[in-house]
Formats: C-alpha cells, structure tokens, sequence
C-alpha cells in the first residue's frame, strides 16, 4: 500500500497539544458511530504518521486514513499496517481485492460538484463522494483547499 501524501499545511489542529499520537487516535476513533479500528496504533514521527490495525471494511480503512492525513502538520500517511477484516480472514488476499483507493486533493475553486463531474462525469451525483467522506465532510457547502478527500467507486 506505500504512503499517501497530504498538504501538510491544511487540516484539523491538533498536533502539539499534548500526546500527538493520542491525538490522531482519539480524532479516527471520535469520527465513527462505532469502534472503526481494532487495536488502532498511531505513530507520529514529524510530518508522517503511521497507522496500524484491523479496519472492518476497505471504505473504513480509506477513511481512518483520511482522517489522519487531514491534520495540519502531517504530510504523509503510512497504512502498510493497517489491515481489512477480509484481508486477514482468508489466506491469499486475491488480486482484485488489494484496493488502491483514489484520493484527490481539493484546490482553490473546487465544488464537489466539478469534482463529480471530473470523476464521474455527472455533477449531480456528488452527494456519493460526501456520503463517503462524512467523517471528514461535515458541511457539503465548506470544502477547503488542501484538503483530502476519497473519492469512492462508481457502482453501476
């Protein structure tokens, strides 16, 4: 899975309030109704930080490392040690389950909108990438430059 970048730059402040390990942690686990990550372990070492665990599902591992790389401060989000709960229930993870998702970062003048027309080529279905980035979404009207969002497979 490798690194995924961020805008170090934009994002949630909390680092450098206490335990920035902590902090991450507790802004992933807060984010969900229910527990995302089992065992979640956050590293924090300068701009990267590293998560590890057991995801329930891929979407809640896109997630979990959206939520981390949206904080001000980190620029890279290591996921090699965060797992899905069918990656490690079976023995050989097949090929078309290893996921690279897609994340795009937004820039100045985007609307999510543009953005489902980019991807989707239909502006009107962009309540599907909200839906997706609820977590880190909060208002469909407040996006941000810098900010990192996934943008989920169209299921036709």
């Amino acid at each position: 899975m490798a690194f995924f970048d961020f805008l170090s730059s934009a994002g949630k402040k909390i680092l450098g309030k206490g335990d920035d390990n902590e902090a991450i942690k507790n802004e992933i686990e807060t984010s969900f109704s229910e527990l995302p990550v089992q065992g979640l372990v956050v590293e924090v070492d300068g701009e990267t930080v590293a998560l590890g665990g057991v995801a329930t599902d891929v979407a809640t591992k896109e997630k979990a490392i959206l939520i981390a790389g949206n904080v001000e401060g980190i620029s890279q989000v290591n996921a090699d040690q965060l797992v899905t709960l069918t990656q490690i229930s079976e023995e050989n993870v097949r090929e078309e389950e290893v996921f690279e998702p897609v994340f795009y970062t937004i820039v100045k003048g985007d609307t999510l909108w543009g953005i489902s027309s980019e991807f989707y080529g239909n502006g009107s279905k962009y309540p599907l990438i909200v839906e997706a980035n609820l977590e880190v979404i909060k208002d469909a009207d407040k996006i941000y430059p810098g900010q990192a969002i996934r943008i989920p497979e169209l299921v036709v």
